[in-house]
């Protein structure tokens, strides 16, 4: 079983939350599976760990091949989809399943108080169950 720690620009994380946003898109494959962990970092401005959501499953194909599946579960449009692929010929999309908040956000001072040397990935970053605990999580 693997946790991830995911940056999330804000518009992204609050679909997510909110039950609109259904798979979250990725250039790079995650080594996921079904009952896998994600953990949710909200970058700036709010720059805070939210929540978290448990994979479904991971898809992966050629971007014109991953829209046709998720278009209707991505929340952005297509016009924003083709950027963001743009000049690839692998998509990936992490299908969520029960997405959850933290009860308080926790701050990226507060991250750094309980994790020592933590540093929000760029994309993402694979994290242990002790890393996980000491977040409290």
């Amino acid at each position: 079983m693997h946790s991830l720690l995911l940056s999330i620009r804000p518009e992204h994380a609050n679909k997510i939350f909110s039950g609109s946003k259904k798979a979250e898109l990725r250039r790079v494959k995650p080594k996921l599976s079904k009952a896998d962990t994600v953990l949710v970092y909200v970058s700036s401005p709010v720059k805070a760990l939210v929540g978290g959501f448990e994979v479904d499953e991971v898809i992966e194909g050629s971007p014109d091949e991953i829209w046709c599946q998720v278009e209707k579960v991505a929340g952005i449009s297509k016009d924003e989809f083709q950027k963001y692929f743009v000049g690839t010929n692998k998509a990936f999309a992490i299908m969520i399943n029960k997405a959850w908040s933290l009860g308080a956000p926790l701050s990226l001072l507060e991250l750094k108080e309980k994790w020592l040397n933590f540093h929000p990935p760029q994309s993402y970053r694979y994290i242990t169950v002790e890393q996980a605990a000491a977040l409290g999580i």
